[in-house]
């Protein structure tokens, strides 16, 4: 498994067709690129095959958020999500927030992740 922290080699197309095999949705590619552009991507790959990615959104001082951890299924329970944590905790300069969905949990807890405030969302 290879492992990228800041992964300026990713782009839209790669990351849309490994999105869609775990959040089907129609990306816009050029959005997409543009988010891309300002987050700190951790990737992990199988040969040139992207296995998981963690974005991390971060004003560099007060605050950081992370956007997403998403590894395919077949690669999960591997220890690939727990190692790009680690590389998240390792490379970020601020505490890290981020949202989870209930199943995930345990995972998170086991990886020393603290519960913390409720969320919310503003819809546009």
């Amino acid at each position: 498994m290879e492992y990228k922290i800041n992964d300026k080699e990713l782009n839209a197309s790669v990351f849309i067709s490994f999105v869609n095999t775990i959040w089907s949705g129609d990306y816009d590619i050029d959005k997409t690129q543009l988010a891309l552009s300002k987050t700190l991507n951790i990737t992990a790959y199988d040969d040139k095959t992207l296995v998981a990615c963690l974005r991390i959104l971060s004003d560099g001082y007060f605050f950081g958020t992370i956007t997403e951890l998403l590894v395919l299924p077949q690669y999960q329970r591997q220890g690939i999500g727990t190692k790009l944590l680690h590389l998240a905790k390792c490379n970020t300069p601020t505490i890290l927030y981020f949202g989870a969905k209930p199943e995930a949990e345990e995972f998170y807890k086991k990886n020393g992740c603290l519960k913390s405030l409720q969320s919310y969302i503003i819809t546009i």
